[in-house]
């Protein structure tokens, strides 16, 4: 039946139906999450079409000619089984041959992936909860000039396996809230903040140590009155011994997988990852 399948990239407004998918499986995507996705690369949603019709989609983003990174790879419910899903992975997989290529793989997916070539290099937990005692100043509102888009991308470099210009442009505007730190006009830390189906989502969190991380997530959390989801990478235990005094309970468990040569990143850096859609 896969023979019928087209397969194609997936416009805007194919790719909120793809997040709403997401949102329907419980992985509480942030509200405005599908504009920012295909932003970091308008031709990376391939979407198989029967008829016309959505039945399958992933996410094979090219970060430039080096990295991609494969997520929100569903097939909607009732066409289960037919081999829509391989077809568009395949699809996706070819899209980004000759990169390495990055996931969030869940526990149970996780033997599938390492069928395919691809390697933990770390796992990741998700905390939710609220900040008690939040002591740092609320978040400021506004959003980040261009110029200030440009210092922040070039800060996270250390921390993100390639530029993603055009995903900022729309991640660290309104109605999302971002904080950074500078040492004089250089960041030394940053994270944003963005409403969910369920609370508020903070990630990424990057920063040079942890002082700086801790009053970056108290400040996106001060004045928040939703629960707080974060995804953490487990070598982060000084931060998770703060979430954790704060009474944040770990939960939904991925690992981050490479296929090819992991990136050569500063990893005591990330705090929490950005997405476990696009990395």
């Amino acid at each position: 039946m896969a023979d019928s399948l087209q397969i194609r990239s997936m416009s805007a407004p194919e790719v909120e139906t793809l997040v709403e998918w997401a949102a329907a499986e419980g992985w509480n995507p942030g509200l405005g999450d599908a504009r920012a996705f295909h932003a970091a690369d308008p031709a990376g949603f391939l979407g198989g079409f029967i008829d016309g019709e959505l039945v399958s989609g992933i996410a094979a983003v090219a970060y430039g000619d080096d990295f991609g990174f494969i997520g929100l790879y569903i097939v909607r419910p009732d066409q289960r089984g037919r081999g829509y899903g391989k077809a568009v992975w395949n699809a996706g997989m070819e899209r980004l041959a000759g990169r390495t290529i990055g996931l969030d793989g869940v526990p149970e997916q996780q033997a599938n992936y390492r069928s395919q070539g691809f390697v933990q290099d770390y796992g990741t937990t998700r905390y939710s909860g609220r900040f008690s005692d939040a002591k740092a100043a609320p978040a400021n509102q506004e959003s980040p000039t261009e110029a200030e888009r440009r210092t922040i991308a070039d800060f996270e470099r250390a921390y993100f396996p390639a530029v993603r210009a055009g995903f900022l442009d729309e991640w660290l505007v309104e109605p999302h809230r971002t904080a950074v730190h500078l040492e004089g006009e250089t960041p030394v830390g940053y994270g944003v903040a963005r409403a969910c189906r369920d609370g508020v989502k903070i990630g990424p969190l990057f920063a040079n140590d942890f002082e700086t991380a801790r009053d970056l997530v108290e400040s996106l959390a001060a004045g928040c009155d939703d629960v707080i989801h974060i995804d953490v990478p487990d070598r982060q235990t000084q931060f998770i011994e703060l979430l954790t005094d704060q009474g944040f309970t770990p939960g939904f468990r991925t690992a981050r997988m490479y296929r090819g040569t992991p990136p050569a990143l500063q990893l005591d850096g990330v705090f929490a990852i950005t997405s476990l859609e696009l990395g």
